[in-house]
């Protein structure tokens, strides 16, 4: 078949599908019946551009298919439950968001060596965003001693998914971070902090003399209004601590975690507060997920809705999956000898009376901590918690 030929049968065919004008059918037709053939330099020129208009397709398809990485590192140990439940998650992010945003996730000391390189690897953009326990800022940002439980504050799980989501405290949260260059997408929901000793305490005043590892600030102060020698160490200082004596008892997180640590080795009591209430100083340990406010605003507010949205749904999931394992650990507590103690009512209540003072030398640091309080004072004296009075607070 000639060239000639070929080129009238391909018109042809798009004239079939409307593509081709009159003036284009006459030209090839012209061509055909003075029997010339169609310059060389044209026919290239001709195989040229549509290979550059192929490459720019492709180039295009790559493009768009190309997703945005966010490297993402937990405060969870590489093999805990944590990091196993927090890794799944962001590998599901990919085929979530349709390939438009992977999260690359990392265990901690991974990138960051510590929880102030992670603070400013995230600020500096060596890291998109970070997953932490969010009292961890409480020296650099006073307001997140508020935005994860402290001291007899609230203690279920859904109080504080309600003071988030319903009673503007996520909004403030976001206006704080801002000013750090941060963009807080929301809490997750973890555990409870509880108390493993080496020997039993069933009210405030057997804490009176120990020397206990907790975490400091708030928590230490309240601690030591009881007479207890507090002593912050790092997670996987904890054991040796324990087993050579040199504190009488240390908290970590929940059941789950801290079986994995192996505290069941070294100690036989666990100190839980009245029935329904794991911790009295920190019953809704919450974690979150921070990103950079560059990494937020660089991507779609499709794909920032999606974001939030999965946090949500990972925090739900994330809670449970740990509370389940706590059964099964408590199990193991058991038929390792462990005993729980159970702090009274009354306990709980002499705790929040010498917790208030500190709530509010707290509060005082800035006029953001005192923002959050105020939100979280609103709810738990409203009748629906009832945790304190006007009488409670008076004069602070």
């Amino acid at each position: 078949m000639s060239a000639c030929a070929g080129v009238a049968i391909d018109a042809d065919k798009n004239k079939a599908n409307g593509d081709v004008s009159m003036n284009s059918k006459n030209n090839i037709r012209n061509s055909c019946d003075t029997g010339e053939t169609p310059p060389r330099r044209s026919f290239l020129k001709t195989i040229a551009m549509g290979a550059t208009l192929a490459g720019a397709m492709l180039m295009g398809a790559g493009q768009a298919q190309a997703a945005t990485t966010w490297k993402i590192q937990s405060t969870w140990d590489a093999g805990t439950v944590g990091y196993t439940l927090f890794e799944e998650w962001c590998k599901s992010i990919e085929a979530k968001s349709g390939g438009e945003l992977k999260f690359q996730c990392f265990p901690a000391k991974a990138v960051a060596a510590d929880n102030n390189a992670l603070f400013d690897a995230v600020r500096n953009g060596v890291l998109q965003g970070m997953n932490p326990f969010t009292l961890y800022w409480a020296g650099k940002i006073p307001a997140s001693v508020f935005l994860s439980s402290y001291p007899a504050g609230p203690d279920q799980p859904h109080q504080w998914d309600t003071m988030f989501y319903s009673m503007g405290m996520l909004e403030k949260t976001r206006e704080i971070y801002k000013k750090f260059g941060l963009f807080y997408v929301g809490p997750i929901q973890h555990d409870a902090n509880i108390i493993h000793s080496k020997q039993p305490v069933n009210s405030l005043d057997d804490l009176k003399g120990m020397k206990i590892r907790v975490p400091g600030g708030m928590v230490a102060e309240v601690f030591q209004q009881f007479g207890v020698s507090t002593v912050s160490l790092p997670g996987s200082d904890i054991f040796p601590a324990l087993e050579k004596g040199t504190i009488d008892a240390a908290d970590f997180v929940g059941p789950a975690v801290n079986y994995e640590l192996g505290f069941s080795q070294v100690t036989d009591y666990i100190i839980f507060g009245p029935p329904g209430v794991m911790s009295i100083y920190q019953p809704v340990d919450l974690m979150d997920l921070t990103v950079s406010l560059r990494a937020w605003n660089s991507i779609s507010p499709e794909l920032q809705q999606l974001v939030e949205d999965e946090v949500r749904i990972y925090s739900q999931k994330h809670y449970l999956a740990i509370q389940a394992r706590n059964i099964e650990a408590m199990e193991k507590f058991k038929a390792d000898g462990d005993t729980v103690t159970r702090l009274s009512q009354e306990d709980l209540e002499t705790w929040r009376k010498a917790a208030i003072p500190i709530w509010f030398n707290w509060a005082n640091k800035n006029d953001d901590a005192r923002a959050i309080l105020d939100i979280q004072l609103k709810y738990m004296m409203n009748d629906t918690v009832g945790y304190i009075t006007e009488e409670d607070i008076k004069g602070f």
